[in-house]
C-alpha cells in the first residue's frame, strides 16, 4: 500500500481540495477503508486498485462510502500518472457511479468524464432559506442534493454558516450558487454537507455535474469557467457533451507520500 495526500482543482499548495490517495495491492475491509478516511480525516480518501484494463476506485469520507467524488478522482489519476507513470490515454475507474474516464490533456490539465446531472425544482423550504439569507433564484433537488441559485455573489462568499440548521435538513449535500461578478468566471458556489462528515467541502466535482448542466445550459455557453468560493478556494473548467456527460478540467499538487509503518 502507498497513501499520498493531493491538492486538487488547483496548481498551488495548500488551496483547493485535499484528498487522500490509496493504491492498494489487495481489497481491504469495510471496516478498514473506513478507519484509515477517519485518520487521513479529509472530505475524501480515494482507494483504487488495480482491475485489469482499469481500475476499481472507491471514495470515503471519514463517516460514510460516497457514490461519486470528483476532487479524490481527479487526485487520484495525478497520482497514477506522475507516481506510477501511467501511459495510457484515458485512465478508467469502475466506480458505483460506473466507469469515470480521466485523460492528461497536453497543457498538463487533467480532464474527467462525468455524468451530467439536474436537479427538479421545489419550494425552498424556511429553514434553507435562512441558511442561504438571500433572494433565492431557483431551489430543486435530486437524492441527497440540494441544489439554490441566489442573487448574490458577495454575500454567497461572506456567507456564515449554521451548520446546526443543515444537519435537521432531509438533504444531505447543500450546492448554494450565483452568477459571478468576476471576469473570467461564469459562475462561483459553496458546498456543504455536515451530515456526512463534511461541514464545508473546499472544492466540489461531484457538485460541478450539476452546477455545468444548470449554468451551461442558464447562460447558453459552454464551456464554462467555474470558481468554488470556499476559504482554500479552486477552479475548473466545465463542458457539456454528448450523452449527458460533463467534462471537468483542473490541475492538482502531489503534497506529500506518506510512510505506513502499521499493519492492517
Amino acid at each position: 500500500m502507498r497513501l499520498f495526500t493531493v491538492d486538487a482543482f488547483t496548481s498551488e499548495p495548500f488551496k483547493g481540495n485535499p484528498a487522500g490517495v490509496c493504491v492498494l495491492e489487495t481489497a481491504l475491509t469495510e471496516e478498514q477503508y473506513l478507519k484509515i478516511a477517519q485518520e487521513i480525516n479529509y472530505a475524501e480518501t480515494a482507494f483504487v486498485i488495480k482491475d485489469g484494463k482499469g481500475f476499481n476506485l472507491r471514495w470515503f469520507t471519514p463517516t460514510v462510502e460516497v457514490d461519486l467524488c470528483g476532487h479524490a478522482t481527479l487526485a487520484t489519476a495525478k497520482i497514477l500518472f506522475e507516481k506510477y507513470n501511467c501511459s495510457e490515454e484515458y485512465l478508467s475507474f469502475y466506480t458505483r457511479s460506473g466507469e469515470l474516464k480521466v485523460k492528461k490533456m497536453e497543457d498538463g490539465l487533467l480532464e474527467m468524464d462525468f455524468p451530467a446531472k439536474e436537479t427538479q425544482p421545489k419550494t425552498i423550504d424556511s429553514v434553507l432559506q435562512k441558511f442561504v439569507g438571500d433572494t433565492v433564484l431557483y431551489y430543486g433537488e435530486d437524492g441527497i442534493w440540494a441544489f439554490v441559485e441566489v442573487e448574490d455573489a458577495t454575500k454567497l462568499k461572506k456567507l456564515l454558516p449554521q451548520l446546526n440548521l443543515l444537519k435537521a435538513h432531509s438533504q444531505k449535500i447543500f450546492v448554494i450558487t450565483a452568477k459571478s461578478l468576476t471576469s473570467g468566471i461564469e459562475y462561483v458556489s459553496r458546498v456543504f454537507a455536515p451530515n456526512m462528515g463534511i461541514d464545508e467541502d473546499p472544492v466540489t466535482g461531484a457538485a460541478h455535474c450539476f452546477l455545468a448542466h444548470y449554468w451551461n445550459t442558464k447562460l447558453s455557453k459552454n464551456p464554462t469557467r467555474a470558481q468554488q468560493v470556499s476559504a482554500r478556494g479552486g477552479e475548473m473548467e466545465c463542458e457539456l457533451i454528448a450523452n449527458n456527460r460533463v467534462l471537468l478540467r483542473g490541475d492538482a499538487v502531489i503534497m506529500c507520500e506518506l510512510l505506513v509503518e502499521w499493519k492492517m
